[in-house]
């Protein structure tokens, strides 16, 4: 079914963000420190959290049901700030849903503009990723890297600890060295080349001191927030059609599938400043 607003018509709107849960925050927070003129409204799948563990055929269902939430809502842009939503659901959500749905609208995702980037800093064309089982397992990063860039090869290591340690607030814990330097280590023994590492999942920026301790001198990490950021306002500059409809009010709104007492605390520590969610049914 189509969206029913008439797109013709100058309806300014927020932008949409989505993630499955909280990752997704570290995109927004970046975002609105490079835009903060614009209004975002920010949904996060979080009874239904993690994607990492679904099939690709729920992560699918379970997006686009995110999107047509969003799309009710106004939004015109919707960026998938969750790499398992990017990886698995994005493209066909793009070329099968959109020009039928609402062909006038756009949904982004956060792999490509990651993947752009390391052609710049790579020296030696191997490439690490970190990700969720989900992410690794989806070889999403793979294909997009090497058909960008023919020959480099890319290393993916899933880290299935490191979420959690984000998400019970140990990101600065004891237990956090031990998990980040062995992932760490396991990934440089597998291929000493690496140059050039993506933190490939969202929560990994809340363990950036830990990362830093623990990689090689000379190792690139590659943190999505910001180039996902600039991304978007290369691209919002590029598409003046798609941006007449954003809004600008410096808002942000917060919703939840999950209870927001929950939510809301946790997702404060992401963005560093209070957040008051509110839950909705997707």
């Amino acid at each position: 079914m189509a969206i029913t607003i008439e797109d013709n018509d100058i309806l300014r709107a927020p932008i949409g963000v989505f993630d499955s849960g909280f990752g997704g925050l570290t995109i927004l927070r970046d975002i609105r420190q490079r835009l903060p003129q614009y209004d975002y409204l920010f949904v996060g799948d979080n009874a239904r959290a993690p994607y990492g563990t679904r099939s690709r055929e729920l992560v699918y269902e379970f997006t686009l049901q995110a999107v047509k939430h969003l799309f009710a809502q106004g939004c015109h842009l919707i960026i998938l700030a969750c790499n398992t939503a990017s990886a698995e659901a994005l493209r066909t959500i793009q070329q099968n849903d959109l020009p039928t749905l609402a062909p006038n609208r756009r949904v982004l995702g956060v792999v490509r503009p990651t993947v752009e980037k390391v052609g710049e800093l790579t020296r030696t064309g191997h490439i690490g990723v970190f990700g969720t089982p989900g992410t690794i397992a989806s070889r999403s990063y793979n294909i997009e890297i090497e058909g960008m860039y023919p020959g480099f090869k890319v290393h993916g290591h899933a880290c299935p600890m490191w979420v959690p340690l984000v998400e019970n607030r140990e990101s600065e814990g004891d237990g956090a060295d031990y998990f980040v330097k062995k992932d760490i280590d396991q990934l440089m023994n597998d291929c000493p080349d690496i140059d050039t590492v993506i933190l490939g999942c969202t929560h990994y920026p809340l363990l950036i001191n830990k990362i830093n301790r623990y990689r090689p001198q000379g190792v690139n990490i590659i943190q999505q927030g910001p180039i996902v950021a600039d991304s978007l306002a290369d691209y919002l500059q590029r598409h003046p059609e798609i941006e007449q409809h954003c809004s600008r009010g410096g808002s942000c709104r917060y919703y939840t599938t999950e209870d927001p007492d929950h939510f809301s605390p946790l997702a404060s520590v992401f963005v560093n400043e209070p957040v008051n969610a509110t839950r909705i049914i997707l």
